[in-house]
C-alpha cells in the first residue's frame, strides 16, 4: 500500500513538475537585428554612441563600412555605409528606445543639439500616451526617426 501511494505520488509530482524542467526551443521568429544604411558613416557612429550611448559590439565584417551596436538582450543595430536612397523618413516608422529618466536624457539631447518633440512635432514638447508613458521624438543624422520614452 506505501509503494502504491508512493508511485501515485510520484506520478503526480512528475506530472506538474516536467512542464517547469522542460523548456522546448520556440521555432517563433525574434529580433536579431535591425539594419539601417548611412550616408556617413562616422557621422552615424558618432550620433548612436555619444547621443544615443549605445554600446559597440563585434563587427563579423571587420571592415569600415558596417559598425554594430547593442540595442538590448540579444538584439543589435547594424548600421552600414552605402549608397543610400535619398528620402523623407515618415514618423511612422521609427525605432524606439526606453530610459529611466526622460528629463535628464532630454537634458543629455539638449548639450548635443538635437531637436526634439512630441509626436506633432512640437519642439521640446513630450508626448503623454494614454497609459501613462512619456515620449519624444527626434532623427538620426540619415533621417531616420526615433522615439524615447520612459516605459518600464
Amino acid at each position: 500500500m506505501k509503494t502504491n501511494t508512493f508511485f501515485r505520488l510520484s506520478a503526480l509530482l512528475l506530472m506538474i513538475g516536467l512542464p517547469f524542467f522542460c523548456f522546448a526551443q520556440s521555432n517563433a521568429p525574434s529580433v536579431n537585428h535591425i539594419a539601417i544604411c548611412t550616408h556617413d558613416l562616422k557621422k552615424s557612429v558618432a550620433f548612436y554612441s555619444d547621443v544615443m550611448q549605445l554600446k559597440k559590439i563585434p563587427n563579423p565584417f571587420k571592415d569600415t563600412v558596417h559598425q554594430w551596436f547593442s540595442i538590448g538582450t540579444g538584439a543589435a543595430l547594424h548600421v552600414i555605409a552605402g549608397k543610400c536612397p535619398t528620402e523623407t523618413h515618415d514618423i511612422n516608422t521609427h525605432l524606439c528606445f526606453q530610459v529611466a529618466s526622460l528629463p535628464d536624457f532630454m537634458k543629455h539631447l539638449d548639450e548635443y543639439n538635437i531637436k526634439y518633440g512630441d509626436w506633432q512635432g512640437n519642439y521640446k514638447k513630450t508626448l503623454l500616451r494614454a497609459d501613462g508613458v512619456l515620449q519624444i521624438y527626434f532623427q538620426d543624422p540619415d533621417g531616420y526617426w526615433i522615439e524615447v520614452n520612459n516605459d518600464k
